[in-house]
């Protein structure tokens, strides 16, 4: 065969052709199996939770176990917050959507000691505690609370 001719341009072709394919079935590869949810955020380990105990359990020892709280509050009371979300991203390059979040709020006495625990989700569209299963009411907790799940919704 002479250099040049159809039939090694069409040879050439096809090998370019299956490089490309392979290019491509690699690149699209990384979407097959995607699993879309995700957290972000503090993740509530129930054995953790279990061991913070209501009246003993001071603020460095909370901190030991809980780690780091995502914010604190001083109104009304000594309270530190752990916001954790649940997404979901249809395809590894959409934007991600929030479907469920909660805050575990650690709430200490004057002498820096676990008063209270509350588990903060949202129940047909009310804030709500799933520890003592109440929805807040009264007082400036309620509204920090509203307003602190009103713009972790916003988060796109």
């Amino acid at each position: 065969m002479r250099q040049g001719s159809p039939a090694s341009r069409k040879a050439g072709g096809g090998a370019f052709g299956l490089g490309l394919m392979l290019a491509l079935g690699f690149g699209l590869s990384g979407c097959i199996g995607y699993d879309g949810d995700f957290d972000r955020g503090y993740v509530a380990d129930q054995r953790t939770m279990d061991q913070v105990k209501i009246g003993s359990t001071t603020k460095p020892q909370a901190l030991a176990l809980m780690g780091t709280p995502s914010t604190t509050s001083t109104v009304g009371g000594d309270a530190w917050y752990y916001i954790g979300q649940k997404m979901q991203r249809s395809l590894a390059f959409m934007p991600a959507t929030m479907t469920d979040q909660n805050v575990i709020a650690l709430y200490f006495d004057k002498n820096g000691k676990v008063e209270r625990i509350a588990n903060y989700g949202m129940q047909d569209g009310k804030v709500f505690d799933f520890v003592s299963r109440t929805t807040p009411t009264g007082g400036s907790e309620p509204n920090f609370l509203t307003n602190l799940f009103k713009n972790l919704l916003k988060f796109s």
